[in-house]
């Protein structure tokens, strides 16, 4: 029986830049080279880490600016383009609803610092209250490390077997797994068909 369902933000609750192509549309936007795409990836990768954990996202424009050569105006925020390229995934709103009928539920995101809240500020995230909010860069952890699991466990007052999470990473699905919970890998370029399996699942499982 499922007691605790715990939902990422970005891909899953929000549209963000994962299965579509924002994510390049922002690199074009900051002039990055066709020849230097993968390498700003890399690295943005390796950037992300420490953003996730509480640094501010726009302190590492200078690094960008510098590594890739970029011209970049003064005025320019990170946050405030991804921000801006977010928006509603009104399909997962039902499910949400159908889920708080049984279950308490709660948000286990890696987020850059105030992100959260602007979310909310935009009004594209569901209007519901969450039982527990683990904000990766409130905690200072972030997913796959399998430490924010047992900080979302423990805060969700739930059995191992007793929790749902719903991700869009195969990573972060994997750890959990491994530390017992039940999953469910949501797949952002398919809103629909994921929204619908969803649904399918946690009523099997429920």
């Amino acid at each position: 029986m499922i007691s605790f369902v715990y939902f990422d933000v970005g891909g899953v609750l929000v549209d963000d830049f994962s299965g579509n192509n924002k994510w390049s549309e922002m690199k074009k936007d900051l002039g990055v080279k066709a020849e230097d795409d993968k390498e700003f990836d890399d690295s943005y990768d390796e950037y992300e880490k420490e953003v996730c954990v509480g640094r501010n996202v726009d302190a590492l424009l200078p690094l960008i600016k510098e590594r890739f050569k970029l011209t970049i105006p003064d005025n320019y925020s990170l946050q405030e383009r991804f921000i801006r390229g977010f928006e509603k995934n009104g399909l997962i709103l039902p499910i949400v609803k159908e889920v708080k009928k049984n279950c308490r539920t709660g948000l286990l995101t890696n987020m850059y610092p105030g992100m959260l809240l602007k979310l909310h500020e935009r009004e594209i995230m569901p209007k519901e209250k969450w039982d527990v909010i683990i904000d990766s860069a409130v905690e200072k952890c972030r997913k796959p490390d399998l430490a924010i699991f047992k900080l979302a466990e423990e805060r969700s007052n739930a059995k191992k077997d007793n929790i749902l999470f719903v991700d869009n990473s195969a990573r972060n699905i994997e750890t959990a797994l491994g530390f017992g919970w039940k999953t469910f890998l949501y797949d952002s370029s398919n809103h629909k068909k994921s929204c619908s399996d969803l649904l399918n699942y946690y009523n099997e499982i429920k």
